[in-house]
């Protein structure tokens, strides 16, 4: 028979690794809430064409993306990143109408791309992003990475650093573009393959090219600083402002240009700089972008947002010793001693419906391998249902910490369990003091 596994470049999340994915998930939860942000959920897959837009040439599009076809005439992609499929989205549901703007947005889910796994890198791998659409503003800018900034450090990061560039607008890409291809002209030959054909479609991708970043024509290109419009080094200066009254500590580097093609105006990753981290460096990145709004078919309006690797968080947060585990403890553990039916099913089943995560005995067993399991649960309030209380209609109930025991009615099992979990107020029967 054969023995199937998960598929390469997928893991499986276990019962006793979820609780860091929890824990994280709940900070960001907690942490957009604060920011505003309003979750949104995407399909998995889309029209091909929502992330393959014309003169891309980010690896993800060119070589990394799940695509497939339905009946050999429609392509569709499984979604290697989440802006896409968020904007696409928006303007669908023309959310850009019927709310005030701008419309702020959050996703938690798995992405897809096929590249070689490795360490925090997977085919199947899951991503938190923020999209912030409708407002051009140096504001937004330095808000959003102040929300990504924020949800790391409140995970417990501290080895953070944060790195920042600006890509102008639409006039100083067209001369820096000018620029670089004068630059590159003589050196095509000594690029690697797929700089070639960036040279041809988007020469500021050679700049972020993992293979010929070692030249010495890429160390000397060209400035972006050199060919900035006025108007687009008075929006950066605006953006290192706001960073700077929110005090949050950054460095400008010229060399960053982000790995999707969408990208204007301001640019920032969050790296890491723990001596752990190695190639995992990069925390979260992003920035903002022009045209996707319309490319969909909706106004012309800007977004700016940024994702983070949930894997990336993970490997972290352990070099880092930051324990993420959610210790998840009994309330109650129900007992049973001799012939009691199936009353320990029916008191679980009350004290689970209201809201106390209740464990209880299902084979006959010695009372001392029960508290055992007491342990293992580390329950703090026993209920024993035994023959005797039963034909009193009694149950006995006993908190851990005190070792207090009492009996009481069936009937009034849940008031006495409160209180076991609560300051007795004056004049409570309970018996706890």
């Amino acid at each position: 028979m054969k023995k199937y596994q998960n598929a390469r470049g997928t893991v499986d999340l276990l019962p006793n690794e979820i609780g860091k994915w929890q824990t994280i998930r709940k900070l960001i939860d907690d942490m957009c809430f604060v920011y505003g942000y309003k979750e949104i959920q995407t399909p998995m897959f889309e029209d091909t064409g929502v992330f393959k837009r014309e003169h891309d040439t980010s690896d993800m599009v060119t070589k990394e993306m799940y695509t497939f076809s339905k009946n050999g005439v429609d392509s569709l992609t499984l979604r290697p990143e989440g802006t896409a499929g968020v904007v696409r989205s928006f303007v669908q549901h023309k959310m850009y109408g019927n709310q005030e703007l701008p419309a702020k947005l959050y996703y938690v889910g798995p992405m897809f791309r096929y590249e070689r796994p490795q360490k925090g890198r997977q085919r199947q791998f899951h991503q938190f992003g923020v999209e912030n659409i409708g407002l051009k503003s140096p504001l937004v800018d330095a808000e959003t990475i102040a929300l990504g900034y924020s949800v790391v450090k409140a995970l417990g990061l501290s080895h953070v650093k944060v790195l920042i560039n600006t890509l102008g607008d639409e006039t100083s890409r067209k001369n820096y573009d000018i620029a670089l291809r004068e630059h590159f002209k003589e050196e095509q030959h000594n690029l690697c393959s797929d700089c070639k054909r960036r040279y041809e479609v988007n020469p500021l991708r050679i700049l972020d090219c993992k293979i010929d970043h070692e030249k010495e024509s890429i160390k000397h290109a060209p400035k972006m600083d050199d060919y900035l419009t006025e108007e687009s080094k008075q929006y950066f200066n605006e953006v290192k402002q706001a960073l700077d009254a929110l005090d949050i500590p950054y460095e400008v580097e010229p060399s960053l240009v982000r790995g999707l093609d969408y990208y204007t105006h301001t640019v920032f990753e969050v790296v890491s700089t723990h001596p752990e981290s190695g190639a995992q460096a990069t925390i979260f990145g992003g920035g903002r972008y022009d045209g996707m709004v319309e490319y969909f078919g909706g106004p012309s309006l800007s977004g700016v947002g940024f994702a983070i690797g949930m894997e990336r968080l993970l490997i972290l947060a352990e070099a880092e010793q930051v324990d993420l585990n959610k210790h998840v403890e009994a309330d109650v553990y129900v007992m049973s001693l001799g012939e009691v039916g199936n009353v320990p099913l029916v008191v679980t089943s009350q004290l689970r419906a209201n809201g106390y995560y209740t464990e209880y005995n299902i084979e006959p067993r010695s009372l001392k391998a029960q508290f055992k399991s007491v342990d293992r649960f580390k329950a703090k309030v026993v209920v024993i249902v035994g023959q005797d209380e039963l034909k009193e209609h009694k149950v006995s109930v006993k908190d851990i910490a005190s070792q207090k025991q009492l009996q009481c009615d069936i009937d009034e099992l849940i008031h006495y369990v409160d209180h076991f979990f609560e300051e007795c107020h004056e004049g409570c029967q309970c018996g706890k003091e």
